[in-house]
């Protein structure tokens, strides 16, 4: 009894009663107070959302005023004859037009008629960047090498020039990385080399030249070395025994990829010494003594007996 009388003065209107569930009625003002509120909540979002949908419909009158400052491609072609000589042969020359008006330089360089007025003042005139339509297919050139070295678009690319070159190139490959990249260009004359020289192989087949996120531009895989086994398919794998050193250090670890005095593009002209880089310990067992590590053309070479050095699917010693 004087639990029940607690409940009833504590309550003003009147005494709680207990449902079966637990439940009491008391509390459905709470209920209703926080329905309320999600309602009011849903009510502002869209107001909210409504805002930006009316600037939508007034979007069309502001670019319907900003196409009065558009002069036209024939206007630019006045002063710009020698860039407008071919252009239509351009891929950009597809771009999009402004009501009558062929404006495909403008696309690009900005609405004209402040330049034409001001007498070819170029600060009346913007330079748009590249990256404006092909940040895309392009989106980590910013972290590039070349982007780091102030190296822009039009550095390899001739963006008003005629359609005849491969991505409107300013010079084919591998010519124009040569143009930088002088210090590599010598690695290719070298005894054995990638046939880069003879046009079997482009730069661009082992390196994003708009970046990535491997070192020296290589292209990004999810198995480095899928950027050699593409064309060296026979050590592709997967292996049921695999090379430590082909899975955790990849192809650079033996083989030097752009040229090299070496046969095979090896790093080092001796095999065993190439070997004994990780498997120095070898040397001192019973069945391959110190002499086996020799630089000697008289002693057996590692791969005499271990002959799948990429991988094996029969010995886990990687022999035949």
């Amino acid at each position: 009894m004087r639990a029940s009388k607690a409940v009833f003065f504590m309550r003003k209107v009147r005494p709680v009663t207990r449902l079966p569930i637990g439940a009491a009625p008391g509390f459905l003002t709470g209920l209703r107070a926080c329905l309320m509120l999600m309602l009011a909540a849903g009510v502002f979002s869209a107001v909210a959302f409504a805002a930006p949908a009316a600037e939508k419909k007034d979007a069309p009158k502001a670019q319907a005023a900003a196409s009065s400052d558009f002069v036209g491609s024939e206007t630019c072609a006045t002063c710009h004859d020698e860039v407008s000589k071919g252009f239509e042969g351009n891929p950009h020359n597809q771009m999009v037009q402004h009501g009558d008006k062929v404006v495909t330089c403008e696309n690009c360089h900005g609405a004209g008629k402040a330049h034409v007025e001001g007498g070819g003042d170029t600060t009346k005139i913007l330079n748009a960047k590249c990256e404006t339509c092909h940040a895309a297919s392009h989106p980590n050139f910013d972290r590039s090498p070349h982007a780091k070295a102030n190296v822009s678009c039009i550095s390899c690319h001739s963006v008003h020039a005629k359609n005849g070159t491969e991505h409107l190139l300013k010079a084919s490959q591998p010519q124009l990385c040569f143009q930088c990249h002088n210090d590599v260009k010598p690695q290719f004359s070298m005894p054995f080399h990638h046939k880069v020289n003879e046009g079997a192989v482009k730069c661009n087949d082992c390196h994003d030249v708009h970046g990535s996120f491997g070192n020296s531009n290589l292209k990004s895989t999810a198995d480095q070395n899928a950027i050699c086994t593409k064309c060296h398919m026979e050590k592709r794998g997967p292996f049921i025994y695999e090379h430590a050193a082909v899975k955790g250090e990849g192809c650079l670890s033996c083989h030097t990829p752009h040229g090299s005095q070496n046969a095979r593009l090896l790093n080092v002209p001796s095999i065993n010494v190439l070997c004994a880089q990780c498997h120095s310990m070898v040397g001192t067992g019973a069945v391959h003594n110190a002499t086996l590590l020799s630089q000697s053309s008289d002693v057996t070479p590692c791969i005499g007996c271990h002959t799948m050095v990429h991988g094996s699917n029969l010995d886990q010693f990687l022999k035949r």
